[in-house]
C-alpha cells in the first residue's frame, strides 16, 4: 500500500478546514509535517487533491471522490484500533444536533451511551438545520438530529419521532383568550420568530405557504429559550416545539393559541453522509435514540425530567 492513515487523516482535515494551518492544528501537528504529508500524497500518485483558491484549499474533482472513501477507511481503521485495544471498537463520536433536540433530548442520550461506555468520547454540535445538513456533507459530523426535512443528494434520511410546532403567548397577551383565530389576524402580529434556515421557521413558513399574508416578524432569535422569554415578557407570539413548551405550559406562564387551519406537524429525523460507515458507536447511538422513544408517537411524551 502506497498511502499511509497519517497521510489519509491529512488530506480529509485539510478539505474540511481549507486550510493546512487549521488542519495541523486540529491534529496537533506541525504546519510543515502536515504540509509534507499531503504533499507525499499527491506526489506518490502524481495527481493534485485540492485547488488553492485564494487562501483557502478546495477540492478538486478528484477530491471530492476520494474525500468520502477516506473517511470511511479512517473510521473502520479508528474501530480495527479501539478493538485492538480491548475496547468494544465505540471510539469517538461527532453528532450534531438541531435546537430543540440538542437543548432537550441529545444531552441526555449523550449521558446514557457515555455511561455505558466510558472510554468513548462524544462532541455535540448544536446548530440549525441548514447548518447541521452541511456539517454532514462535509464529513465533518458523524450523525446528525435534526427537525424536519432534507434533499441533499448526498444525504441519507431515516425517520426517528414526530413532533409538532405550537402557536403559543402570555397568559396576558390579547390573543390568549381570543378562541381560534383568523389566519389573516394571526398574521399580523407581532411575532418572535426563529432564524430563517431553522426547521421550525422553514415548517412554520410551509404550513402557511398558501397565505397571501406574510409574517409581521418583529425579532428574530436564533434559540428557542430566547423566543420563550421574549414571548413570556410579552413582546410578542411565537411557534416552537411543543416539546420545549410541555413545562412552561404546565405551569401556565405561556398558553397556547389554537391553530387548526394549520398542520404543524414534523419529523425527527437521523441523517448521515449516504458514503459514511456506520461504526459500532454510531450504530449504538442510533440504538439508544429509538429506545428512548419506543413505544411512543410524538416527542412531548418522551420521559424526562421535569422542570420545575
Amino acid at each position: 500500500m502506497r498511502y499511509s492513515l497519517r497521510q489519509l487523516e491529512v488530506f480529509v482535515a485539510v478539505a474540511q478546514h481549507e486550510s493546512v494551518s487549521h488542519a495541523a492544528r486540529s491534529l496537533a501537528l506541525s504546519q510543515s509535517a502536515a504540509s509534507t504529508a499531503l504533499a507525499e500524497l499527491e506526489r506518490q500518485f502524481d495527481c493534485q487533491l485540492l485547488d488553492r483558491i485564494g487562501k483557502r484549499l478546495k477540492l478538486n474533482a478528484l477530491g471530492f471522490q476520494i474525500l468520502p472513501k477516506a473517511v470511511a477507511l479512517l473510521d473502520r481503521a479508528e474501530e480495527i484500533e479501539e478493538l485492538l485495544r480491548g475496547q468494544r471498537g465505540i471510539g469517538s463520536l461527532d453528532v450534531g444536533a438541531t435546537l430543540t433536540i440538542g437543548n432537550y433530548l441529545a444531552t441526555l442520550l449523550i449521558s446514557d451511551f457515555m455511561q455505558r461506555h466510558p472510554d468513548s468520547r462524544v462532541r455535540l454540535q448544536v446548530r440549525n438545520t441548514s447548518a447541521i445538513i452541511e456539517r454532514i456533507v462535509q464529513h465533518e459530523l458523524d450523525l446528525g438530529l435534526i427537525e424536519g426535512d432534507c434533499q441533499h443528494e448526498d444525504v441519507v434520511m431515516q425517520p426517528w419521532v414526530e413532533d409538532e410546532l405550537v402557536v403559543f403567548c402570555s397568559p396576558h397577551h390579547p390573543l390568549a383568550n381570543a378562541g381560534e383565530l383568523d389566519m389573516d389576524r394571526l398574521l399580523r402580529a407581532d411575532w418572535i420568530m426563529r432564524e430563517p434556515g431553522s426547521g421550525t421557521r422553514l415548517t412554520l413558513e410551509h404550513a402557511t405557504r398558501h397565505r397571501r399574508a406574510r409574517f409581521n416578524t418583529l425579532l428574530e432569535l436564533e434559540h428557542t429559550e430566547g423566543i420563550k422569554r421574549a414571548v413570556e415578557s410579552g413582546l410578542g407570539i411565537g411557534c416552537v416545539s411543543r416539546l420545549a413548551l410541555r413545562d412552561a405550559f404546565r405551569r401556565g406562564s405561556l398558553v397556547p393559541i389554537p391553530t387548526p387551519e394549520l398542520d404543524l406537524r414534523r419529523q425527527f429525523t437521523f441523517i448521515w453522509h449516504r458514503h459514511k460507515y456506520l461504526t459500532t458507536g454510531i450504530r449504538e447511538f442510533l440504538r439508544l435514540c429509538r429506545k428512548m422513544t419506543e413505544g411512543i408517537t410524538r416527542s412531548d411524551e418522551i420521559d424526562l425530567p421535569y422542570i420545575p
